[in-house]
């Protein structure tokens, strides 16, 4: 049985010198995967700084974008109002302005009406005055010749027409 013992002996180092290089692989690993653990959480930390460091840039330029923004809004406001007043104040003279000439031609009214009606009486009492003319006229004529009188009195229709 010594040949037993002996493949014992064999066996015992051969399970010996394989746990020995699984214990040597197996901290070779653990050591890598803390160094690859480590280089990772260091990675991590410096994207996360710049990440930090971009999003407040970006806060930054939304924060200027904005205010100019508003800058321009309220000018644009301000000239906004400053237009509607001058126009108001425009509309405001045209009004006043158009009730004057309105008021002028009203109180120009009567005294026009009552000129017309001077004219027109004037231009009936001519008319009355001619007629009589004119029939004198033709009553002068028409003792004088029968064959005239119809021309004269075409003639004294049409003066009277007028």
């Amino acid at each position: 049985m010594s040949n037993g013992d002996g493949v014992t002996a064999a066996l015992s180092d051969a399970v010996e010198t394989a746990k020995e290089k699984v214990a040597e692989v197996g901290g070779a690993m653990a050591t890598t995967a803390s160094a690859t653990v480590a280089k990772v959480k260091k990675a991590a930390k410096s994207a996360e700084k710049k990440v930090k460091t971009n999003v407040a840039k970006a806060r930054k330029a939304v924060g200027k974008t904005v205010a100019k923004a508003k800058k321009k809004l309220e000018a644009a406001s301000k000239d906004a109002k400053k237009e509607v007043a001058a126009l108001k104040k425009k509309v405001a003279a045209k009004k006043a302005a158009t009730k004057k000439a309105v008021k002028k031609v009203a109180a120009k009214k009567p005294a026009a009406k009552k000129a017309v009606k001077k004219a027109v009486k004037k231009v009936a009492a001519k008319k009355a005055v001619a007629k009589k003319a004119v029939k004198k006229a033709v009553k002068k004529v028409a003792k004088k010749s029968p064959a005239k009188k119809a021309a004269v009195k075409k003639a004294a229709k049409k003066a009277a027409r007028k």
